[in-house]
């Protein structure tokens, strides 16, 4: 219903805008007959009391106003506790003073003064519940963990998609795995991680993982909350950076996206930046951006770039890397040329002499493999597929 900036050369403890910005804002509240006032800023419990009590309406910050959106967008079990948890360590904090109907004496002798303030038994049922969630949490950390102790015994390697919010995370991840989950334009669609195996063109299979957009001063409680979560990441063998090239302030929206990844500890993994939405751009803009050594232009929308980007993805990719080998088998040994028909890439055959010689391009664990049918040509690690 409006917006107003206030600038100050100090924050005001009580009121964070001062006695005067408060009025104001009261009158304007009364005049639009407004419920609501969301501060794009983290306030104090007492603060916000003051604002409240002030204003006459309810009063929120940008941190419970992202809780709020993530509660709505929770649809598994494990999504919904993690917001409930983060809800909960925001709300302990601000239960002092909340009203009299706050203070409502439990009464009984031998408790504190003439009874236990009702104060006090929200703060110990609300303890309570945080403990419970997380142990929950825990479990689920565990299992996750068990999960990828299985993935890691086949050299299955891992991409995680991450960026922005609203930078198209989801509409990329259902274009390269031809998946269904939700692409919205509503910030924090996607709240639960979604896996889907993605093969390249050198006919590797890795899995690749949407994740939950970030956004600049993301709140710490989330992220403690959401660590379960984030150590799909964090366990990623390469990050995939979408960004939204289209953005005037693009530049900011990667910094924010760097800084999370700085905190959480993954800023020094593989990445590979993937301006999204170049269907928006202009000629010019788009060329500059491609004269950049690390990044891949691609529309998601449309399916521009989307070969080039599987290409780089090859390229980069650290574990397990493509090498070029020459095989021998026999014409009874079927089964390992099928496996280099399904997992690699043949160049050239030559069906002579009563054997089957190829030249493919293999990942390195098969090669290991197939080390008895290796030539005396050797082997070289591809650099760069397809040339």
């Amino acid at each position: 219903m409006g917006t107003t900036l206030q600038t100050r050369d100090r924050l005001d403890p009580a009121t964070l805008v001062g006695r005067g910005k408060v009025e104001q804002l009261r009158q304007e509240v009364a005049a639009r007959d407004a419920d609501l006032l969301i501060f794009d800023f983290d306030l104090s419990p007492t603060q916000q009391r003051n604002l409240e009590a002030s204003a006459d309406c309810r009063v929120i910050d940008r941190t419970q106003l992202i809780l709020d959106i993530f509660a709505r967008h929770a649809r598994t079990k494990e999504g919904q506790s993690q917001v409930e948890l983060a809800q909960l360590s925001y709300l302990l904090p601000r239960l002092t003073g909340r009203g009299i109907e706050m203070s409502r004496l439990g009464g009984g002798i031998g408790t504190r003064g003439p009874g236990e303030t009702q104060l006090e038994m929200d703060r110990r049922r609300i303890r309570r519940r945080i403990r419970w969630l997380e142990d929950s949490l825990e479990t689920v950390r565990a299992q996750r963990l068990e999960r990828r102790s299985r993935r890691a015994a086949v050299p299955v390697a891992t991409l995680a998609l991450v960026g922005y919010t609203n930078a198209g995370k989801s509409t990329l991840f259902n274009r390269l795995t031809q998946a269904q989950v939700l692409a919205s334009p509503q910030m924090f669609a996607t709240l639960d991680p979604t896996a889907r195996v993605l093969e390249l063109p050198s006919r590797r299979r890795v899995l690749l993982s949407d994740t939950v957009g970030f956004i600049r001063n993301l709140p710490h409680t989330l992220i403690r909350a959401f660590r379960a979560t984030l150590e799909e990441v964090s366990e990623a063998h390469m990050l995939l950076l979408v960004s939204d090239c289209s953005a005037p302030a693009r530049a900011q929206q990667d910094e924010q996206v760097e800084q999370v990844l700085q905190e959480i500890g993954v800023r020094n993994k593989p990445m590979l930046w993937i301006g999204n939405k170049a269907d928006l751009l202009a000629a010019e803009e788009r060329e500059r951006l491609r004269a950049r050594g690390d990044s891949v232009l691609v529309s998601a929308r449309t399916g521009e770039g989307i070969p080039e980007l599987l290409a780089a993805i090859d390229r980069g990719l650290p574990l397990d890397p493509i090498e070029r080998v020459r095989l021998r088998f026999t014409h009874r040994e079927g089964g390992q040329l099928s496996a280099v028909y399904q997992f690699g890439r043949v160049l050239r055959r030559d069906d002579s002499g009563g054997f089957v010689v190829v030249d493919a391009e293999i990942p390195r664990s098969l090669a290991e493999r197939l080390r008895a049918h290796s030539t005396s040509t050797g082997r070289r690690r591809v650099g760069a597929l397809g040339t």
